[in-house]
Formats: structure tokens, sequence, C-alpha cells
């Protein structure tokens, strides 16, 4: 790593971690660094360069997210893509990398097959008829506000308290705000392994990650160290291993809350979609002085809404909005007022009994073509990603599927440190049935 171009600039307005990411895409676009090339550790790449591993681990899990690295980051993270050669001409203004089209089988995908077109087209005539407001609304639209809490009430079991509701722009922005209303420093635990970006945020906001296991019962709630400020946990379909958190596990977690007073992020990004039982019941509903839910319609609709919800306690609230007063942040109308003409005449409901009815046989679809190959599978009957497990291991399946034109993430992409089980992340919401039987046929061979 000594011999490879990266200068950081200490005095410069770019944080270091921006830096040196972008240092390691000019390495790979140069030549210097190869497709198949092992980064060194985060630790030993901070020390390399006399910067925090925070530095280092936030620059690997942006590169990660891009699909620039795979492995486990900081104890094993290789080079997966470069660019092309730059065409002959004028230099172009430098930009973000390209990215590659996101695989059928990418988990984080939504269905939107199964929008109904005639709906779709009807909610953003109906959220286009109100004139333009020119008051800022830095908590959401007291409309979507409405729509969120008949929503909750009847598909998470939720009733949210007067005034504790807040528009987001989706689970990933929450997160990134809430890390900001946290102490500067201080520790937060994450599910290990967990959702990236939600890391990302955290650290960006200096914060102190710290990683907790995941069992077959999902969060290793006696795992979580003593002092946190705050613990990130998607506990209705765990992100990746598609595993619930039982309930005895959530018991104690919001009973360490209560105890230690620390905050628990509940992001319920797809908690509406279970297909053996009714959704189970929130965090929120347990202990809503310490638990901050999360909710999208990014998985249940479309990421093109951008819009989300938020129900805190009444303290997180009365933070949240002095922080959007001081910066000016606020969720774009448009997606609210879409999701309420959703909701305004059942139509989001019928949608959700249709994606239900949908997922469900898309799942059954994944499970059949595994066993026939003799893989085995993990994940609850619930949401729209399974764990597959095949024979010949992690690192050989991805390859051979990639030799096959599907690309496919294993259970590694998402460990912070040494992986302690391994399989494909397997998503079954995007592109049509056909599209997914076809990948589904390359995958298993």
């Amino acid at each position: 790593m000594q011999d490879l171009p990266i200068v950081l600039d200490r005095d410069g307005a770019t944080p270091l971690a921006v830096q040196l990411a972008d240092g390691l895409r000019a390495a790979a676009a140069g030549g210097a660094l190869r497709p198949g090339d092992r980064l060194p550790s985060t630790r030993g790449l901070a020390t390399t360069l006399r910067v925090s591993r925070t530095v280092t681990a936030a620059a690997y899990d942006q590169l990660l997210a891009e699909g620039w690295v795979t492995g486990r980051v900081g104890a094993g993270t290789f080079v997966t893509a470069v660019p092309g050669p730059a065409p002959a001409g004028p230099a172009a203004p430098a930009g973000p990398p390209p990215q590659a089209e996101p695989s059928v089988l990418d988990p984080g995908r939504p269905c939107v097959a199964a929008l109904d077109p005639a709906m779709w087209r009807r909610a953003w005539r109906a959220a286009a008829d109100p004139p333009p407001d020119d008051r800022p609304r830095a908590d959401g639209l007291p409309a979507f506000h409405d729509a969120v809490t008949g929503h909750l009430l009847r598909h998470r079991g939720l009733t949210p308290p007067a005034d504790t509701v807040l528009t987001t722009a989706g689970t990933s922005a929450a997160v990134a705000e809430l890390a900001r209303l946290l102490p500067a420093g201080a520790t937060v635990a994450v599910e290990e392994p967990g959702y990236p970006r939600a890391v990302t945020a955290l650290r960006a906001a200096g914060l102190r990650v710290v990683g907790v296991p995941v069992d077959d019962d999902g969060l290793v709630v006696d795992a979580v160290p003593a002092g946190c400020a705050a613990v990130y946990t998607t506990p209705a379909h765990q992100f990746p291993t598609a595993v619930r958190l039982s309930a005895a596990r959530r018991v104690a977690l919001v009973g360490r809350a209560r105890a230690e007073d620390f905050l628990v992020i509940e992001d319920d990004y797809d908690g509406e979609l279970r297909y053996d039982v009714a959704p189970l019941p929130l965090l929120a509903a347990l202990a809503p002085g310490h638990v901050v839910h999360l909710g999208t319609a990014s998985k249940i609709l479309s990421p093109t809404l951008g819009v989300g919800w938020a129900v805190a306690p009444p303290a997180v609230v009365d933070a949240w909005r002095d922080l959007r007063a001081r910066t000016g942040t606020r969720p774009s109308p448009a997606g609210q007022l879409v999701l309420t003409a959703l909701a305004a005449h059942g139509d989001l409901s019928r949608h959700l009994r249709r994606l239900r009815r949908e997922l469900r046989e898309r799942r059954a679809l994944v499970l059949d073509t595994a066993r026939s190959a003799g893989w085995a599978a993990q994940g609850d009957p619930a949401g729209a990603h399974l764990v597959l497990r095949p024979p010949e291991g992690e690192r050989a399946a991805i390859a051979a599927a990639a030799g096959r034109g599907v690309a496919v993430r294993g259970l590694a992409d998402y460990h912070r440190d040494d992986p302690r089980t391994s399989g494909l992340v397997v998503g079954y919401a995007a592109g049509t049935r056909a599209e997914l039987t076809a990948a589904l046929a390359a995958l298993v061979g």
C-alpha cells in the first residue's frame, strides 16, 4: 500500500474518509489496483496512513456499498471492479464511478412488478391536485402523518402517540439524521453481519460502531456491550440473515434499554411483509420511551417516492426538529403526497395484499429451485430475500454464477470482521417472475 499514490490533505475541507475512497478509486483507474487484488486491513491501512481506523473503515464501507470491493471488510477485502478505459477526447469533469446494473437477485430491490399501473397513475394525479405549498414542512405533511398512523395501526399494530411521527427520506437517511443527535464519539452497537449503509452513516457522524453477533434468534442481546448510546437492529427480518428477533430477546433488549437508558433504533424496512402469521409486534410498542421506529415506502412501493417515517420518544422528536431547523433539512413533499393518495381510498392496503401474495409465491419458487439443486436455505417466511447455502461454498458459488452472467452477494459482504457463517443473500422481489426464474436457474447451474 505504501507504493500506491494515495495522499491525504489533512487541512482540506474534504473528509479524510472521502479522500481515501477517492484515492483508492483513482488507484484502480490508473491500474495500480486490479480486480482480485487484496486491500490491507482497515487497521493496517490506518497505521500506514496515520489516521484513525474510523477513517479507513468508513472508506471501505463506502466502496463496499458502491460495489468496488467485496469480502470481509477489515479482514479480507478484495477489489472487484475497475472503470473501463476512458474514451479519447477532452477530459470530462470528475464524477462518481459508473454503477453496474443491479442484479435481479439483489436483496435491496423491491417488487415494482406488483404495482397496479392504474393505481400508480391515479395516485400521482391526485398528488398533483393540491396547489403548491409555500411553507417549509420540516416535520412532514400532516396528511402524510395521518396516513402513516393509519398504516401502522392496520399493518404493524402500533398506535403512535400524538406528535411522535416525523417524515423521513427513508430508513438510511433517518439513521444518518439520528446519528447526528447522539453524542460525538458515542458507542453504537450494530448487528454483525448487518446493513452496511447504516454503519457508514453512523461512522460518518463520528460515532464508534461495535458489531454484535447474530444467530438463528437474531441479535445476541447478551453480547451488546455496556455503555452504548444506541443499538441499531432489524428485528422483524434481520438483514441480511433473514431471521427474526425472538420474543425472549425482544423483551431482553428493551429491558436493557430501560435499565441502561440507551436508544434502540428499530429499522422495520420490510416488516409489513410476512407470509405465515400477522406481522410481528414492534419494539416501539414494547418500549415507546426508548425505541425509535423507522419505516419506509421503498420496499413496499418504490424508492421513487423517497419517503419514510419515524416514530420516536418526545425528547428525540424535539431534538430532531431542532436539527432540521438548524440545517434546513426536510423531506420532499412529492412522495408524501403520493403515499397519502394511495392510502386515502384503500389502494395501499389492497396493494400490500397483492404484494404479499406475489412475494409468497416467489419465495416458494426460490426454495423449490434451491432444494432441487441440493442447496440449504435459511430465512423466516417474510420479506424479500433468503440466505441460500450451496454445497460448494459461498465464494465458489459466486464465481460460478458470475461466469453464467448472474451477480449475487455473499454474507461475507455484510461482515465487518471475520464471518461466522457463509451463504448467498438472494433477493426475489426484483424483475418479472420470468426474469427471476431464469436468474435462479443460472444461479444453481
